[in-house]
């Protein structure tokens, strides 16, 4: 289904103008002129046609800076929906958001094991098509489907090399037609990154790395101000940086990672390991192995106060340290972010963090380097799946024209 059936009628120009707002909330005619070097008229009349169409409304006049002040406008936030998903190895949320990333439907949280699962692609897709018949929201009215996940992902194909075997053929295919609306992928910690830039604490900054402390340890850079993926599209394996060699087995089949000495699932382990012994804690553990549930009562246990489990979040947060001070000497970034499921407790990790990059990393780079923790938290993943969507609003269109130019010229 493509994007001009939403009810976006005419040139792509439109669709830019759309997708600029959605990113700056607001902008005059002039500046919409300079960024797209189109003349104003052509940005007037697109605007005024976007406005008629209902899709942008006047936002006001901007602050006075001496002259006559412009108009501004913005998107319509109920002009169209993005329906926004977050996968990580075990648990799956399904969040409908309008045009200013706002809640428009309650956020469906379920269980969903991605390894070794074979159901878990059709379980992905009836969940998806419920949501939407239970939101009440036409899918003429839904702009596209974003969906951050875990993974090896190759965005260009639309295939996952780790997770949702889509039988050989583009997951993203798949989903656009098993769902019937237009549906994009990538890395969860890619657009985590893309989420703190575009609306988080890393708002315009041009060298960020962006560190997603989940069930794994992922990270999203910022370089140069575009994501940075690699030659391959797979930069940012930070869960696989080798810190000892005789540590636990990954399951990447390595020895010593990070993800295997620091991570939340890894965390959660220790802990149920630690009851078992007869550590004092807060922790209760009912015989079963549910990771998932034993690291979100780690994490509630440790704000609180628990002893243990701000022992063990701290241990973890050490390795965390010692993996960013190589990261810090390869990138020398300007900023740090500590986002994802784990900014519930950055708090605690920062202390031993710091304490790590002040033992391993040369004091004149990690002093150019600022560690800040997100605000956006345990909800970047969804508003990054939300802003996937909108980073390939305009591209649709194109691409369509292209194909009808080349059609009209055979």
């Amino acid at each position: 289904m493509e994007l001009t059936n939403k009810g976006v009628k005419g040139s792509q120009l439109k669709n830019m103008i759309i997708k600029r707002l959605y990113f700056n909330k607001a902008m005059s005619c002039a500046g919409l002129s300079e960024l797209f070097d189109k003349s104003i008229p052509s940005i007037a009349k697109a605007i005024n046609e976007l406005m008629h169409e209902g899709f942008v409304v006047e936002q006001g006049y901007a602050p006075s800076s001496g002259g006559r002040r412009p108009l501004m406008y913005s998107v319509k936030s109920s002009a169209m929906h993005i329906l926004a998903i977050a996968l990580d190895q075990l648990t799956a949320r399904i969040q409908m958001f309008d045009l200013l990333n706002n809640p428009v439907a309650d956020m469906l949280t379920f269980e969903l094991k991605l390894l070794n699962n074979p159901e878990a692609l059709p379980t992905l897709v009836d969940q998806i098509n419920g949501y939407i018949v239970h939101s009440g929201i036409p899918k003429e009215k839904i702009a596209g489907i974003g969906i951050g996940m875990p993974g090896f992902i190759n965005i260009t194909e639309g295939i996952n090399y780790t997770y949702l075997d889509a039988g050989g053929q583009s997951l993203t295919a798949y989903l656009t037609s098993k769902t019937g609306i237009a549906t994009y992928i990538d890395n969860d910690s890619s657009l985590i990154a893309l989420a703190e830039q575009k609306f988080g604490i890393a708002k315009s900054q041009q060298e960020v790395m962006v560190i997603n402390l989940g069930w794994g340890i992922g990270l999203g850079m910022i370089v140069n101000g575009k994501l940075f993926r690699g030659h391959n599209g797979f930069a940012g394996e930070l869960s696989h940086i080798p810190l000892s060699e005789d540590g636990s087995l990954c399951e990447c089949g390595k020895r010593g990672c990070l993800e295997a000495e620091a991570s939340l699932l890894v965390v959660a382990r220790k802990a149920i390991e630690g009851i078992k012994k007869g550590r004092v804690t807060s922790l209760k553990y009912n015989g079963e192995d549910h990771s998932k549930l034993m690291g979100d009562a780690l994490i509630e246990a440790a704000n609180n106060g628990d002893q243990f489990a701000i022992e063990l979040l701290s241990d973890a947060g050490y390795k965390i340290g010692k993996a960013l001070a190589i990261l810090i000497h390869i990138m020398n970034p300007a900023i740090i972010v500590l986002s994802g499921r784990g900014a519930k407790v950055a708090k605690i990790l920062t202390a031993p963090i710091q304490q790590a990059l002040h033992k391993y990393c040369i004091p004149r780079l990690a002093a150019g380097t600022e560690l800040l923790v997100s605000e956006l938290g345990f909800d970047a993943e969804l508003i990054g799946a939300a802003v996937l969507v909108m980073e390939n609003f305009d591209r649709v269109v194109k691409s369509k024209a292209a194909k009808a130019a080349k059609s009209a010229a055979a």
